[in-house]
């Protein structure tokens, strides 16, 4: 199993930015494809983006698309999310994921590692 943890979440006013950072100790990061799902109150977990093992895929929701980064450093173990031009639907907790495979997938029950997920909100 891989330890995933999410940093950088927070408190923001709409329009402004935010980073978010997942870390993991595992030997065998650069073969996992990485993604952030994120669930609102009272709303399904949702797909928000995904990165390939190489980093040269990536996927985005339709929401977020334009607005939000996806990246990853095989040296150092890390994914990250900037986002950008936050809207208040864009509150939610941030969950950082990770599964062994070449293909960026929507679908959360292919993921079979979960980070313990960040609060992000952004105030209207």
């Amino acid at each position: 199993q891989v330890q995933l943890v999410e940093s950088g979440g927070g408190l923001v006013q709409a329009g402004g930015s935010l980073r978010l950072s997942c870390a993991t100790s595992s030997r065998t990061f650069s073969t996992n494809t990485m993604g952030w799902f994120r669930q609102a109150p009272g709303k399904e977990r949702e797909f928000v983006a995904g990165i390939s093992r190489s980093g040269g895929t990536t996927d985005y929701a339709d929401s977020v698309k334009g607005r939000f980064t996806i990246s990853r450093d095989n040296a150092k173990n890390t994914v990250d999310l900037q986002m950008n031009s936050l809207k208040s639907e864009d509150t939610a907790v941030y969950y950082c994921v990770a599964r062994l495979g070449s293909f960026v997938v929507r679908d959360s029950r292919q993921y079979a590692d979960w980070g313990q997920g960040t609060q992000v909100t952004v105030s209207s």
